[in-house]
């Protein structure tokens, strides 16, 4: 297997991966909607002795969102920073090297240089 084809099954594998990742995504809005629904039928504030518990209960559903939203995130950070190890070096040949290609995307190489 010549380096090409080494790079091709890397891209497959990358977009199997991502793939999954979407159904993921996918599923947790879904369960996010259902807790929703829930949070917004059954926690209200005669469900709570105080207003203090009721503000912890919902920054403890809050935390537990942003903690999703964080583990995706890096994962996704992850996924960009392999496609770039992998795209690098033929990026800059093709492109000068500005900003890994996406230069005209925030004006870099754009013609706005002073």
């Amino acid at each position: 297997m010549d380096r090409t084809e080494s790079y091709l099954s890397i891209l497959d594998a990358m977009v199997k991966i991502q793939y999954n990742v979407a159904l993921i995504l996918e599923a947790k809005a879904v369960h996010a909607e259902k807790s929703r629904n829930w949070i917004c039928n059954h926690l209200s504030t005669a469900a709570y002795e105080d207003n203090a518990a009721h503000v912890k209960e919902s920054q403890n559903i809050h935390a537990q969102l942003l903690s999703v939203i964080e583990g995706v995130t890096k994962m996704e950070v992850a996924f960009a920073k392999h496609m770039g190890v992998l795209l690098g070096k033929g990026e800059e040949a093709s492109s000068g090297g500005a900003g890994g290609g996406f230069g005209d995307l925030f004006g870099v190489g754009s013609g706005m240089e002073k």
